[in-house]
């Protein structure tokens, strides 16, 4: 199984948890699991990174098409599911418009497409005004979990040196 990851755990990390000038430990095990197959986020995600002209920007552009992956021919059709499920879910129009012109509509449907686990920190909520990633993946069935979830489910550990 394999992690997509959502904007705002890196955002988060840079900004909170884990700042690159403080646990760059968290950073190189992204990259060490990204090598390996496990850890990956999709080329919009990079996009909204980019976006913002910081260190976490530069990082994002260093990684390229191998950590965030390009939609591939797999992706195409899951697009059309996610966009199926979300318009007839009883979501606002404009929130509906909002989540199809955004990264979180093409990160579920790459998770759909390869059957891999969405990692957020969204949580789910019973709201009509704005489509939660939550919601979506459990609506289609596809997984979704912290990133501390994750982290403990890959027994990630951060141990400074002697």
């Amino acid at each position: 199984m394999a992690y997509l990851l959502d904007a705002n755990i890196f955002i988060q990390a840079k900004n909170l948890h884990y700042g690159l000038d403080f646990c760059p430990a968290f950073w190189d095990w992204l990259l060490r699991s990204n090598a390996t197959g496990k850890v990956f986020s999709i080329e919009k995600v990079g996009d909204e990174l980019a976006a913002g002209a910081d260190e976490l920007s530069d990082w994002a552009a260093q990684r390229g098409p191998v950590f965030f992956l390009p939609p591939d021919t797999a992706v195409l059709p899951a697009l059309n599911q996610v966009s199926t499920w979300v318009s007839s879910n009883g979501y606002d129009p404009a929130a509906v418009n909002t989540f199809l012109q955004v990264a979180d509509y093409f990160l579920v449907a790459h998770a759909l497409a390869h059957e891999h686990t969405v990692v957020t920190h969204e949580i789910p909520a019973a709201t009509t005004k704005r489509v939660k990633i939550p919601n979506v993946c459990i609506g289609l069935k596809v997984k979704t979990m912290s990133p501390f979830e994750m982290l403990r489910k890959e027994r990630a550990r951060f141990v400074l040196g002697k």
